[in-house]
């Protein structure tokens, strides 16, 4: 029995929905064609509010944008497998595609006699930017060329007055090098290098340097002046038959000590001037502070056996006293002294540690009379031909007696005032008692001064009775009117 209310209309099936959807899609019809908005974009549409989309190949000359060539889809990449189920479609293989005949397949060798067809070359194109600014830099004047210095000129060394021999390790030959360039516009003095880069005093089993000093000096007896320059590898213990040492320890300066002087003895013996060279700081903090440490225990052997010590430290420091790189020169620029490693010299540093060697060889080379000298080219006249007198400007070589003409010549200097003489200090005062007053014979004290009389009662007024004292005319406290 139905029990629907009879005015509810019964619900459609599935089938009807079907039939419905199917009869809106066909009274729909197909969409717009392409050709109705324009399968172009020459042509506007006809809808005024339509903004065409704005492809990135830019405008043309009318505003509107430029269509776009349409790409060709690739072709679909069939995969290459080695297994196929049995309802797959397998893919045929396909022969590779053979070139042209008289070309060379890709990846492989061309054949015999190919020749591979020149491509033609576009001509350069020259715009007129071009034109004038190769003009402009035929007309732009070429830079004047820079002036290098002349290296000096090398001088022979045939046969030496004065030989210089340099002793110690790594450093030392840096010194040597300076040296070297230093005297090497001078012909009379020769330098000898005799270091050794891994030696010092500390282990004798690589260089022995007072032995070795000593062979040296026997060797060559004509040996003028020596210069030592050795400790850069002495940081480090140091063995006294079978015990060891650390560095810098009381026993170490001790042997360390006695070391030095064994090699100052043997040039000392030989009557051979030694010009010690201390030690420049280096990059390493520890390292310098002990380089110092070995510097002073150095430097008072050296000059209590009478020889020169010099010290480099300054000359390799920044104005706090800190190990620098760089620093002037010689010649005062700026220049870098330093290697890489913060130890050795570069060519500048080394010519500077020869010139603070430089300069105390020099004064040896005064005091001994061996001053290398440049010689005359030409005779120079010192008599004068008609009288036999000193010709003018000629040397002569009693320099004492020039300066005492000088002397002579010069007028006599105003004596200085003389100092006014001061009193004497007594050494003691005049002596008083502490313990009791002295009082004179009438009852008052003998220092203190006699009581003048009070004629206008100021005091008594003011200290017995309390009362201001009386105003007085134009002080401050005077305040009458008018003001009298």
């Amino acid at each position: 029995m139905d029990r629907r209310p009879k005015d509810r209309p019964a619900p459609l099936s599935a089938a009807a929905i079907l039939g419905l959807l199917a009869v809106a899609a066909c009274l729909a019809g197909p969409p717009p064609a392409l050709a109705q908005w324009g399968d172009t974009y020459d042509a506007p549409p006809q809808d005024p509010y339509y903004a065409p989309r704005r492809p990135r190949g830019g405008y043309r000359d009318d505003g509107y944008a430029r269509p776009q060539p349409r790409r060709p889809a690739p072709p679909p990449q069939q995969e290459s497998r080695s297994f196929y189920w049995p309802w797959e479609d397998q893919p045929r293989s396909q022969p590779a595609p053979q070139p042209p005949p008289g070309q060379a397949v890709p990846g492989t060798a061309p054949p015999p006699g190919y020749a591979r067809p020149s491509r033609p070359r576009a001509p350069a194109v020259t715009t007129r930017s071009d034109e004038e600014r190769a003009a402009r830099a035929r007309r732009r004047p070429s830079p004047p060329p820079s002036v290098a210095q002349p290296p000096k000129p090398v001088v022979p060394k045939a046969a030496p007055t004065t030989q210089v021999a340099v002793f110690g390790d790594s450093l030392a030959s840096y010194l040597g090098k300076g040296v070297d360039e230093a005297f090497s516009d001078s012909a009379d003095v020769a330098v000898i290098d005799r270091s050794k880069g891994d030696s010092g005093l500390v282990r004798k089993d690589v260089v022995d340097w007072a032995k070795s000093a000593e062979d040296f000096l026997k060797a060559n007896p004509n040996l003028s002046y020596a210069l030592m320059m050795v400790g850069v590898n002495d940081r480090q213990a140091l063995r006294d038959g079978d015990q060891s040492f650390e560095a810098l320890s009381d026993r170490w300066r001790e042997l360390y000590g006695a070391r030095v002087d064994a090699v100052i003895k043997a040039f000392t013996e030989a009557k051979v001037p030694l010009i010690w060279v201390g030690l420049p700081p280096v990059r390493s903090d520890s390292l310098t502070r002990d380089y110092a440490s070995i510097n002073d225990l150095v430097r008072e052997r050296v000059q209590k056996a009478g020889q020169t010590y010099v010290d480099i430290w300054q000359g390799f420091v920044d104005d706090r006293n800190r190990f620098t790189a760089n620093g002037p020169d010689v010649e005062g620029q700026e220049a870098r002294l330093r290697t890489a490693d913060g130890i050795h010299f570069t060519s500048a540093g080394a010519r500077k540690v020869a010139h603070f060697a430089d300069v105390e060889l020099k004064r040896l080379m005064g005091a001994r009379g061996g001053l290398p000298t440049e010689q005359p080219t030409a005779p120079v006249a010192t008599t004068n031909p008609t009288d036999g007198a000193p010709a003018p400007g000629a040397p002569s070589d009693d320099t004492a007696a020039i300066d005492r003409k000088i002397t002579a010549m010069l007028p006599s200097l105003p004596e200085p005032p003389g100092i006014p003489t001061l009193p004497v200090k007594p050494a003691a005062g005049p002596v008083v008692p502490l313990g009791r007053a002295e009082i004179a014979p009438g009852g008052t004290l003998m220092t203190g001064r006699p009581s003048e009389g009070d004629a206008t009662g100021t005091r008594e007024r003011s200290l017995q009775r309390g009362a201001a004292p009386l105003p007085q005319p134009g002080r401050a406290d005077d305040f009458r009117w008018p003001p009298g």
